[in-house]
């Protein structure tokens, strides 16, 4: 599509003033007051061309979505205002600058993909029913390519049906991995919400009837569902928000809980809007009366200009403890020398007791910038005790503003030790700044008035233990970038390796530099007394760097070796020997940028769900593994916890869809952690190591996506829509890949001193599913651990019902299930249990409440229990058809099984063969009578 040619902004500019708190989960600069949502900020990525024309679509999808929106929430909300950010890389246009937004803070990113999902709008959802997402996701073609709403339905539509996923943690009402299925009546039903949607079944080339369609993943391809064009149900946007009749969510009148969607399994079978009801949006939101619709958003359009970085850094006595200021020195180093992106402006200011300016704002052009800003780090600490914060931060603002007048849209990397109860004093000035402040507290003693200065502005959080004998300080400036979403120019932590080493032994080890990095490639020893290590490091071709091709900085004492040109792709491998005469921590950091732009280069974010806990409730620890936009598979994720005292907890991260995990293989690892040493401040950080894999992406991006209808039928005819764009498949990583990620800090507190009575339950199974096959029941599901996902539970409890509504509220008294010869296994193995229904036939027979006594469908549910009589929440509720018709064969891989499913599956084969002729014949006599050719192949 052709660019405008005018040059003015397309919306109307609004200043906005917000506050920014820290939150992994979502852009914290939105807020809902009086109905309205303000803040709701849209970026996009600066991979995405010039075109003015996004930004009046961007404009007009939220415009006609806030209208929607506030007819399917009944009047209570809609959006007031919005904040497009503009990539700094397209022309400037009197946009007003940013103060604490990033790309990285957005509730909506615009960015290219290339995948199976082709242009699927959608949202990123790793929690569970009721939480909030990580952000959606539009395509600049889906945002420009009208044809593609006969599909997906309007801008706006689809729009709302995200915004569900996003800020109320709803999920999608279809399933295309079980588009049909039997209900109740023992009638093939498709998988929707509600159940009053009607349209017909199609097989091959033409109508069918419904019972041609076999409920197996195995038999459905030639088989779909095309709906009407004209309906009459208003409901559900969760399923289909392209139908021009559906205008409100599904409730409790109208939700299908038959339906085997992710929507009836993460959420207990409860309707959309029971769930958005429930939220605080909609609970505290009252209906506007009247009938006047809200105003349209205004909307504010705002762009990065240069990047501007203050480093604050306490100088005052205690930065003398526990090596606080070498450590600060070497971390400070790195990130001038390395991470800290090409043109950004950079200060320097020192304080105890007063502030002190070292180094006025330079721009970084060359290496040789960033060493005279090396230069002017701090290399003593003061005689006074007295820290003052305010007189820091005071000092930084005034460097940040010699470039514009104000301090918006810098950075401040405030580093600290002291105890400063006064930071009250300066929190108004922080917030009004326009900055954002990343807290680094050092040692035990800081007060948590220095983590409000991050939260207050949007900020991250660090905190590092001074019992550490390995300077985490690294990991967490590398952490720190623009968040202007441009991972092409940001540094990456492949490695970070540190050992204490006995006098002459050697630490040895390997880093790979994998395909999508090797641009700017720094290797960086750290020690800790006298001078360096004898280092020798070969790369994958045999060539050999010594210890005198390092550059050594004997004050900070640390040895650097930048890589000319682009590293080699492959294995590095390093030895440092310790020729001092007592042991001593040796620190191997290996960084580097994105080797070309055609390849997204894989990382890692780390993060927890909230920021502090109360005993015991545990914590949940998240890794977002990606290439891009796309999940990486079968990672090894250890995450390692810190406290203030006590050794470091080291996590294995999983992303198999049970726990804490959400979404099996959306490349968010996640588990939950709650092995508090003590009250306090706990550090977290991240390694992912993945080995070459046949594996290694998931080629669709996970999500909760919007459904692209294929066709309608429309007045007795069958109308297609153009064939979804299907993207291309991504490489295969030959040599795998490392990466090093910060988490930042959480607080815990009120946990007891000394031992305390197991308190932490087996975690609830959300992945239970239940087939029949022959004349049994065969239940599949991941196992929980003794303590939430870790461990061996000691029993299960399944009881069934013939009830939906008896064994979602009356677990206890629901029909047992005999489970004595079913011994739990280790948390996150797959468990399969099989059990004859006939054995309870009678018993489901005479249940008390006979409302279902008509009803095909058992429900089954479970949960667990621990050896001191901790039990589990009850799982998400399985159902299954115990009619003799129609059959198929279960997809569970069991050895005893596949001689039967065999035999099963010839039979169904031939049937399916036999109908599709017949039908296939027919139809064609039909059509040559009738000279009618509306029909459309399939796809």
């Amino acid at each position: 599509m052709a660019h405008r040619s005018s040059t003015a902004p397309v919306c109307r500019l609004k200043l906005v003033t917000l506050l920014f708190a820290l939150s992994p989960i979502l852009g914290a600069g939105l807020k809902l007051q009086d109905n309205g949502y303000d803040g709701l900020l849209v970026a996009i990525s600066p991979q995405v061309p010039e075109n003015l024309d996004l930004i009046t679509n961007i404009k007009e999808m939220i415009t006609e979505a806030s209208f929607y929106l506030f007819n399917a929430t009944k009047r209570r909300v809609f959006f007031r205002n919005i904040q497009i950010l503009v990539p700094a890389t397209w022309t400037a246009h009197n946009y007003s600058k940013i103060k604490q937004e990033s790309y990285e803070k957005a509730n909506v990113i615009v960015t290219e993909q290339n995948g199976e999902h082709g242009d699927d709008p959608y949202t990123l959802q790793h929690r569970g029913c009721g939480d909030e997402g990580k952000h959606i996701h539009f395509t600049p073609n889906f945002l420009l390519n009208d044809e593609l709403a006969a599909g997906y339905g309007s801008r706006g539509r689809v729009f709302v049906h995200e915004w569900a996923h996003l800020r109320w943690g709803v999920f999608d009402e279809y399933n295309n991995d079980k588009p049909f299925y039997i209900n109740g009546q023992n009638e093939i039903q498709v998988t929707r919400c509600s159940s009053d949607i009607t349209g017909v079944f199609v097989c091959e080339k033409g109508l069918c009837p419904h019972e041609n369609c076999i409920i197996s993943k195995l038999f459905r391809e030639g088989c779909t569902f095309i709906y009407n064009s004209t309906q009459n149900a208003t409901g559900s946007i969760m399923f289909m928000q392209s139908l021009s009749s559906v205008v409100e969510f599904c409730n409790s009148s109208t939700h299908n809980r038959e339906a085997p969607n992710l929507q009836n399994r993460m959420c207990s079978l409860r309707s959309t809007w029971d769930i958005i009801a429930d939220s605080d949006d909609i609970s505290h939101s009252p209906p506007v009366h009247g009938a006047e619709l809200p105003p349209p958003p205004t909307c504010s359009l705002l762009q990065a200009g240069d990047k501007v970085i203050c480093l604050v850094i306490d100088v005052s006595r205690k930065m003398a403890e526990a090596d606080r200021l070498l450590r600060l020195q070497q971390a400070a180093e790195l990130y001038l020398m390395q991470v800290v992106e090409i043109h950004t402006f950079v200060g320097i200011v020192t304080f105890d007791s007063k502030g002190e300016i070292r180094a006025q704002l330079q721009q970084i052009n060359s290496d040789n910038d960033r060493r005279l800003l090396v230069s002017y780090l701090p290399t003593t600490v003061s005689t006074e005790e007295e820290t003052n914060t305010c007189a820091g931060v005071k000092r930084g603002f005034e460097v940040v503003e010699k470039k514009n007048g104000r301090a918006d849209g810098s950075i401040m990397i405030l580093v600290t030790s002291g105890t400063d109860e006064h930071i009250n004093n300066c929190l108004p000035t922080v917030t009004s700044s326009g900055s954002t402040i990343h807290s680094i507290a050092l040692g035990s003693s800081t007060v948590r008035k220095l983590e409000e200065l991050s939260r207050l502005t949007g900020g991250l959080k660090f905190f590092i233990p001074d019992k550490s004998h390995c300077n985490r300080m690294t990991e967490a400036f590398s952490r720190i970038s623009s968040g202007m979403g441009d991972m092409f120019q940001q540094s990456l932590q492949l490695e970070s390796v540190c050992e204490s080493v006995l006098p002459q032994h050697q630490l040895t080890n390997s880093v790979t530099v994998d395909r999508t990095v090797g641009n700017d490639t720094v290797f960086l020893v750290m020690w800790q007394t006298s001078g360096p290590p004898e280092i020798v490091l070969s790369d994958p071709s045999g060539r050999k760097y010594n210890t005198s091709d390092f550059v050594i900085n004997l004050a900070f004492r640390t040895a650097s070796l930048r890589v000319p040109g682009t590293a080699k792709h492959g294995h590095w491998t390093y030895t440092l020997n310790n020729t001092h005469h007592s042991p001593q921590a040796l620190k191997v950091t290996v960084t580097s940028r994105a080797s070309s732009l055609a390849i997204s280069p894989a990382t890692v974010e780390a993060f927890v769900e909230r920021d502090s806990t109360h005993f015991p409730q545990p914590v949940i620890i998240y890794a977002n593994v990606r290439m891009g936009l796309y999940p990486i598979l079968n990672a090894t994720v250890v995450a390692t916890v810190e406290p203030e005292a006590g050794d470091p907890i080291m996590l294995h991260l999983l992303d198999n869809g049970a726990g804490a995990d959400v979404i099996k293989n959306d490349g968010i690892y996640s588990r939950y952690f709650f092995s508090f040493a003590v009250s306090g401040r706990y550090s977290l950080t991240v390694h992912v190591l993945h080995r070459p894999s046949k594996t290694t992406l998931a080629h669709s991006v996970p999500g909760s996506h919007a459904v692209y209808v294929p066709g309608y039928i429309a007045n007795d005819n069958i109308q297609m829509n153009a064939p979804k764009q299907i993207g291309q498949r991504g490489m295969k990583e030959q040599w795998g890949f490392s990466r090093v990620s910060s988490g930042g800090s959480f607080s815990v507190l009120g946990v007891p001193v000394g031992s305390h009575l197991d308190m932490f339950p087996p975690c609830k199974i959300t992945d239970l599913e239940a087939v029949k096959f022959e004349e049994d029941v065969i239940l599949s599901w991941t196992a929980p651990g003794k303590d939430y996902d870790q461990g061996q539970a000691t029993s299960y409890e399944i009881r069934m019902s013939k009830s939906l509504q008896r064994i979602q509220d009356d677990f206890n008294n629901a029909i047992l299930v005999n489970t004595s010869e079913l011994n739990p296994q280790q948390a996150g193995t797959r468990e399969m249990f099989t059990f004859s229904p006939k054995i309870v036939t009678e018993e489901l027979e005479h249940e008390p409440d006979g409302e279902m006594q008509e009803n095909h469908i058992v429900y089954v549910a479970m949960r667990a229990m621990d050896q001191n009589s901790l039990k589990s929440a009850v799982s998400n509720i399985a159902l299954v058809s115990l009619s003799a018709f129609p059959k198929s064969a279960p997809t569970f891989h069991r050895e005893d099984l596949i001689l039967k499913g065999v035999l099963v599956a010839l039979g169904l084969i031939a049937i399916v063969c036999l109908v599709v002729a017949v039908a296939h014949c027919t139809l064609n006599k039909k059509k040559r009578e009738s000279k009618k050719d509306n029909v459309t192949k399939l796809l």
